[in-house]
């Protein structure tokens, strides 16, 4: 096997060939890269479908608040604590398969709310049971489907798959509410729920004819290996020397426990005092200005062909969004709160796929789908804890001053990481 230094060589040559030509939206000229973009931002479209319906009757049967933290918990922690499993799962597995399990896991929890919904019968057993399901479902979703694309495109255009990827995902939780919520009116919830199983489908059945298995470019990604919990700590021993694949985990990994999603849970009292408490228009732009920046962002970064994956570009793309979240948390103008947010979407995008794409790359093919799982574990995993350092925090300081607080640590442990990187990238290492 070659050292990780010489891999790291040859993938950041690759990487900087693909970079010159700036093709623009380079993984859409592929045919099975674009029925991917767009079954993907279904799924996910569902997915956040099922959240708006399901965690609204939720509240209406139960009105517990202690069930609501525990939707939360029961999203997040299965990334915690299963993503190198599952990771390994893909290593050795038809990525197809595995993405078919994890839709028709979806679809079985939709189609469960719907029944117990509908008959009345619901208990909230029966939801923690159903809420760990889908969190499970969404994690074994995630390596497979990086390794897929992966196989799609190849190590060239890589870049250019994971922030399309990243953005149809982006737009399936930006149009998942506006659906959620017709389907809601238009149909009774229960029906809605229904409808939303056969959304699932499409990408479910496409994987049926396509001729990619996650490994169809490097075989020796299909070797058996044992599958164990022992793995998390062998692949950080085995990547320990490699500066840009530890660094881009430890900062996805601060972000999350730091800051991750936690603005958006406090997102009430932020608009509160923003002067738009009310469930209006202005309200709801504050919940999805972060996600539109996201995907403006992303068409915007592709199109024009701009910021190749460079370990230092996506270090201080994340000291810009530190920057832009602290600036939210002291905001008192509700349009200076706006634009901030969708900076931070922009930022957040940039700075995420770039460091899925950099651990891509430069892991050897048969630690492909681990060291995915070990990215994931770090970027979703820990944003169970981001309620802790914002929320909790908040309960004594303010959400501002928490939140602010929180983001200063984050720039200060990405400038270190940035320092850290340094030596690497003065012996060639990475871009």
């Amino acid at each position: 096997m070659p050292t990780m230094t010489s891999t790291a060589n040859q993938l950041s040559q690759q990487v900087a060939i693909g970079a010159g030509k700036r093709v623009a939206f380079a993984a859409l000229h592929h045919r099975d890269f674009r029925i991917y973009f767009v079954t993907t931002m279904l799924a996910m479209m569902a997915d956040n479908i099922e959240h708006v319906i399901s965690y609204w009757l939720l509240y209406e049967k139960f009105h517990s608040p202690v069930l609501a933290g525990f939707a939360v918990l029961s999203h997040w922690t299965p990334h915690l604590f299963f993503s190198v499993y599952f990771g390994a799962m893909a290593d050795r597995y038809d990525c197809r398969k595995v993405i078919q399990v994890a839709q028709i896991l979806f679809m079985g929890v939709s189609a469960a709310w719907a029944f117990l919904f509908y008959t009345d019968t619901i208990q909230v057993w029966h939801a923690c049971v159903l809420l760990v399901t889908h969190g499970m479902a969404g994690v074994l979703w995630l390596p497979a489907s990086q390794l897929l694309i992966h196989d799609i495109v190849g190590s060239e255009q890589l870049q250019s798959a994971v922030r399309l990827n990243s953005t149809s995902r982006q737009l399936g939780i930006l149009f998942g509410p506006a659906v959620g919520g017709s389907l809601m009116l238009l149909l009774n919830p229960p029906m809605g729920l229904v409808l939303n199983t056969l959304i699932y489908l499409p990408l479910t059945l496409w994987l049926l004819v396509v001729p990619y298995t996650g490994h169809s470019r490097d075989r020796t990604a299909l070797a058996r290996r044992a599958i164990g919990w022992r793995d998390a700590f062998e692949i950080v021993r085995e990547v320990s020397g490699n500066r840009p694949i530890i660094s881009m985990v430890v900062l996805a990994g601060c972000v999350s426990f730091f800051v991750g999603t936690a603005f958006q849970a406090t997102m009430p009292e932020f608009a509160h005092d923003l002067g738009t408490e009310k469930a209006d228009l202005a309200y709801s732009a504050l919940l999805g200005a972060n996600a539109a920046g996201a995907v403006i962002g992303g068409f915007l970064l592709e199109g024009r062909g701009w910021l190749p994956p460079r370990v230092s570009t996506a270090m201080i793309s994340a000291i810009l969004w530190c920057l832009a979240i602290a600036g939210f948390a002291l905001s008192t103008s509700y349009y200076v709160s706006l634009l901030l947010l969708f900076t931070a979407g922009v930022l957040n995008l940039t700075f995420s796929s770039m460091g899925q794409t950099i651990v891509q790359l430069l892991a050897p093919p048969q630690l492909r789908g681990r060291l995915i799982g070990l990215f994931g574990m770090a970027s979703q995993g820990l944003k169970a804890f981001s309620g802790v350092t914002v929320g909790v925090l908040g309960g004594l300081i303010g959400v501002h001053w928490s939140l602010a607080l929180s983001a200063m640590v984050l720039l200060a442990i990405t400038v270190a990481l940035l320092t850290f990187t340094i030596p690497g990238q003065q012996r060639g290492e990475f871009g």
